[in-house]
């Protein structure tokens, strides 16, 4: 058996052309025009690259982009001042700021100023606990990019088992709080699992999102399982730097049922999912109902 390979970037291009539909119509019935600001302190480089993609994106899908590029030493009250202005700011739907920040800066204190309604990360702790609780909230992409796979590829995810390996704040458990929105039946586990193997064997949907390179391999998957894999590790092979998931590929996908590549499976899903946020927030701000499919 051969896993049926998931193909995040077809998906995320499926998402991003119904976002731009949504805007266009936005634009045409409502004369609105859903924005986004994104913050960006100092001059790390993969977060310069994200920036920069998520910016094409933004435009692509005929939204609004505000980019703010702050020096590495930006002080705490001029960042949290440009959030004022941007919570403030009718224009601006959606305001993400690039983590990491510089050290001198606390993420927490910055994060939570953001009004939890323009929050398209789904960071802020009143989405958190929205999140948690089971109320409307705004939702962290790359769950919700893994949400919308899952969803695509089973259907009904109803009483379905469900292992997340990983309990970051970003992925792990926000996707645990959605699975249990879909009414699987959830476990967390994480590097220090008793029996981890045993665990991951039980699962029908196998979310891999620990960070650690081809960590879960094809003799932890139950045959016919499908796994999504959310890690992006650069690693050396063979004198060659090599991006690989949390999951061993080969070993995965001669066992499961269906299994997301990396690269190209999970991440072009995320950047897709900041622009139906937007969308969503955009919507909610001006009382108009959400987008269909695109929203958890």
């Amino acid at each position: 058996m051969t896993a049926k390979v998931i193909d995040g970037k077809a998906f995320a291009a499926g998402v991003r052309a119904q976002v731009a539909e949504h805007v266009a119509r936005l634009k045409e019935e409502n004369g609105l025009t859903p924005g986004l600001a994104v913050v960006l302190v100092g001059e790390d480089p993969a977060s310069k690259v994200y920036v920069k993609n998520k910016h094409a994106s933004t435009i692509e899908v005929g939204m609004a982009s505000f980019e703010h590029r702050l020096d590495a030493s930006t002080g705490e009250a001029e960042l949290l001042a440009l959030i004022d202005q941007l919570n403030a700011d009718p224009k601006v739907h959606g305001i993400l700021v690039q983590l990491p920040l510089p050290g001198h800066l606390n993420s927490e204190l910055v994060i939570n100023r953001i009004d939890p309604a323009k929050d398209v990360d789904g960071f802020h702790i009143s989405n958190v606990g929205r999140l948690g609780t089971g109320q409307k909230s705004m939702v962290p992409c790359t769950p919700l990019g893994c949400l919308m796979m899952l969803r695509d590829h089973h259907g009904k995810l109803a009483g379905l088992n469900a292992v997340v390996v990983g309990r970051s704040n970003i992925v792990g458990k926000p996707m645990a709080q959605l699975l249990l929105g879909d009414s699987c039946t959830v476990t967390i586990a994480h590097s220090r699992t008793k029996d981890l193997a045993e665990v991951c064997k039980r699962a029908d949907i196998l979310v891999a999102a620990v960070g650690r390179p081809e960590m879960i391999t094809g003799d932890m998957v139950r045959p016919g399982a499908t796994v999504i894999d959310v890690g992006i590790n650069r690693i050396e092979r063979d004198g060659k730097a090599k991006l690989v998931g949390d999951v061993h590929y080969d070993s995965a996908a001669a066992v499961a049922g269906a299994i997301t590549p990396v690269p190209g499976g999970v991440g072009p899903m995320t950047i897709a999912c900041l622009l139906a946020n937007t969308l969503t927030a955009c919507c909610r701000a001006n009382g108009l109902a959400e987008p269909e499919g695109l929203t958890a």
